[in-house]
C-alpha cells in the first residue's frame, strides 16, 4: 500500500489533486493511504514552498500546482 499525502491549506488545487489520485489510484486497483496535510508547520517541515504538494511513501514528488493523470499513475 502506497502512503500518499497531499501537502495544501485547502485550496481548489489541492481539492483537485486529491480527486485525482484517488481516481487514478481506482482505476489502476492500487491500494493507497491518502492523507491530506494541511499544517503549515508540518508543510514546510518537507521543504515544499508552493502547493499542492504531494509526499510518496515519505518523498516528496510534486510541488505546486495540480500533477497531470500520467504524473499521477507514474506513482502508482
Amino acid at each position: 500500500m502506497k502512503n500518499i499525502k497531499v501537502l495544501g491549506t485547502g485550496c481548489a488545487n489541492c481539492k483537485t489533486t486529491m480527486k485525482l489520485i484517488e481516481e487514478a489510484a481506482k482505476a489502476k486497483g492500487v491500494a493507497i493511504d491518502l492523507e491530506k496535510i494541511e499544517d503549515l508547520q508540518s508543510i514546510m517541515s518537507y521543504g515544499v514552498m508552493s502547493t499542492p504538494g504531494v509526499v510518496v511513501d515519505g518523498k516528496v514528488v510534486h510541488a505546486g500546482g495540480v500533477p497531470s493523470r500520467e504524473k499521477i499513475a507514474g506513482w502508482l
